[in-house]
């Protein structure tokens, strides 16, 4: 389960965010450090093609993929010299695969703090960016004495190699995900090499950012323009505006009523579907579907993957003992109407281990342990 952890100033609607993508839960008061410890919450990733499976096949259970989203304190500027709550919470969001800014830019007089969007991204980076340099001063010493003890490590040498290159960006001010390239998630293509090097450390700024831009009702028409400096100052990020106290009521919503609202407002399909599409083209993610009597099912996979890599998001074991993979579009599958009658048309491809998988098949995977 991929995991996203919100980032940002006191008030700037990172609980809300939280409750429209989770659907509630946590704590949203207009006032500062109002969310003392994380909230965690997880989300069922809509997926019309898996309920076109699932009514194809008379599938007893629907499993969407999930995503799993963690809201934590609101940053101020000094946390990493212990003004506000300090960044002790920032270990709540370690482990994330990626970080969200929640940037805020309506103005509101019940609501404390400044309403530029760009100051909240300056000031978070800072702190995120001193809170690693802080870790890296801390851990570099060992790692360079042990290297010097044991010459012949090349994984250890080229770890102490980016921690030293880490120092030096971190020193200078920049968060590490300005300074290295993500690579092409696209297609999977490697990384930087310093960012695998570096990632039993979990640094805040050695991973993926995207910037929720948390606008007021009356900010919806000039989204666009709103957007536009937080893209300029973040060229790599996703920015996605949106009015997340709107998003978060609907989100109490179901059915016909959330839709309803929603097409009222001119929120098109909502904040999740919008959020989820962002994050995962933001990881290079991907969905491959299985269906059956007993279940349709989704399984999130990272661009370039291979079909054993996938079999192994099922079991281990599929992946251990993988044989070969039937595949097959789901958009073919559905205008054959089943499994079996694709097999009878010869429609089924049989792949490898080569095979990179593909967004949107639907596969059965063959193995032996």
């Amino acid at each position: 389960m991929e995991r996203f952890g919100f980032v940002g100033l006191p008030n700037a609607g990172k609980s809300s965010l939280f409750n429209s993508l989770a659907g509630g839960g946590a704590l949203a008061a207009p006032y500062a450090f109002a969310t003392t410890d994380p909230n965690i919450g997880v989300a069922r990733v809509p997926d019309p093609r898996l309920d076109a499976l699932a009514e194809m096949s008379g599938s007893r259970k629907v499993v969407p993929t999930t995503t799993e989203f963690i809201d934590i304190g609101g940053l101020v500027e000094g946390a990493s010299k212990g003004e506000g709550l300090g960044n002790r919470f920032l270990a709540g969001i370690r482990e994330v695969d990626a970080i969200v800014f929640v940037l805020r830019a309506f103005s509101d007089a019940d609501v404390p703090g400044p309403a530029d969007p760009l100051e909240h991204l300056r000031i978070v980076e800072t702190e995120l960016t001193l809170a690693d340099l802080e870790s890296v001063e801390s851990r570099i010493g060992r790692r360079r004495k042990a290297s010097r003890s044991q010459p012949s490590d090349t994984a250890l040498a080229d770890e102490v190699a980016a921690l030293d290159a880490a120092l030096e960006h971190l020193a200078a001010g920049t968060p590490l995900y300005r300074a290295w390239p993500l690579g092409d998630v696209s297609d999977g293509s490697d990384e930087h090499p310093h960012r695998a090097a570096l990632r039993s450390h979990f640094l805040l700024t050695d991973k993926p950012v995207m910037a929720v831009l948390n606008l007021g009702e009356d900010q919806l028409d000039a989204a666009s323009g709103l957007a536009a400096p937080i893209e300029t100052a973040l060229p790599d990020a996703t920015v996605l505006p949106l009015c997340v106290q709107l998003e978060a009521e609907a989100a109490q919503l179901t059915g016909a009523e959330r839709t309803e609202l929603l097409e009222g407002l001119g929120l098109g399909e909502g904040a999740l579907e919008r959020f989820v599409a962002a994050a995962h083209g933001l990881l290079g993610l991907r969905t491959f579907l299985t269906t059956g009597e007993k279940e349709s099912r989704g399984w999130t996979f990272r661009a370039g993957w291979r079909a054993p890599q996938c079999a192994g998001r099922i079991h281990t074991d599929f992946e251990r003992g993988f044989i070969r993979a039937e595949v097959i579009d789901w958009t073919e599958l559905l205008d054959l109407g089943s499994w079996s009658a694709a097999r009878d048309a010869g429609r089924l491809r049989v792949e490898g281990k080569d095979y990179p998988m593909r967004d949107g098949d639907v596969v059965e995977f063959r193995f032996n342990v």
